[in-house]
């Protein structure tokens, strides 16, 4: 397989649960020996890139907070000098630089995780928002996720009160969106034909990604399961991110 960049998952590809894969920081190291191009895509819609950089160095992987492609980044493309009311966690505004803050005539309203700051009054306030005009962009529509008390409620449920009330569509920019995988080609500055993700998710990494016209990587660790035959849209299927630079002739 022959590319120029990379979109590189982050848990479940190069560490799982905080805990580094084994060869992946070494596989990471000779990928960077090369010319390849490198992005660290992530879903998370709390965490700013900053705070995600840290988590990498923590874990002895070496990148750079311009390396880091997350949904909020990929908003602030779309989004840049237009007016928006952000329904997002405070600690992710500072990666939403050229987005105009605007509670009284906003063009989008922005939904990311708001956890249990998601109050009726700020949801009424963007349902208003909607129904004056605004449209609807979502981080990413996730219907739950896991915490250590058990499944908790993601965004996803509340983009589709939204939807539902103001009867619009949310435009998703996280991954598996062709928006998301779109807005990181023009952050490498590279043709989708010429570049690969590298993920263990077989559905928002590898059938996104391919959707998208990327070239699609499987890796055998996270949220891969071989019994359930999730690799078969792949052009590369690996036991881990560490066997990624030979199975590329680095």
């Amino acid at each position: 397989m022959k590319v120029k960049g990379l979109l590189i998952d982050l848990d479940g590809t190069l560490y799982v649960e905080g805990e580094p894969i084994r060869g992946c920081r070494e596989a990471l190291l000779n990928l960077r020996s090369s010319d390849l191009l490198l992005r660290f895509v992530t879903n998370t819609t709390r965490k700013p890139r900053r705070e995600v950089l840290l988590g990498l160095r923590h874990m002895s992987f070496e990148a750079e907070e311009s390396e880091i492609f997350t949904p909020a980044r990929a908003a602030t493309l779309m989004l840049r000098n237009r007016r928006c009311h952000p329904l997002v966690a405070d600690s992710l505004l500072e990666d939403l630089e050229g987005m105009v803050a605007d509670d009284e005539s906003p063009e989008y309203v922005l939904v990311g995780d708001l956890g249990e700051d998601f109050t009726y009054a700020r949801l009424d306030a963007a349902f208003r928002y909607l129904m004056a005009g605004a449209e609807l962009l979502a981080l990413q529509k996730n219907r739950y996720w896991r915490r250590e008390s058990g499944l908790s409620l993601d965004a996803g449920p509340f983009v589709a009160a939204l939807e539902y009330a103001s009867g619009k569509t949310a435009v998703v920019v996280g991954k598996p969106e062709k928006d998301f995988f779109r807005l990181a080609l023009e952050d490498l500055g590279l043709e989708a034909h010429e570049v690969a993700m590298v993920g263990d998710d077989p559905e928002s990494d590898v059938a996104g990604a391919k959707d998208a016209g990327l070239k699609g990587v499987q890796v055998k660790t996270g949220k891969y399961d071989a019994a359930a035959g999730t690799s078969g849209e792949a052009d590369l299927v690996l036991e881990s991110f560490a066997a990624l630079p030979e199975a590329l002739e680095l």
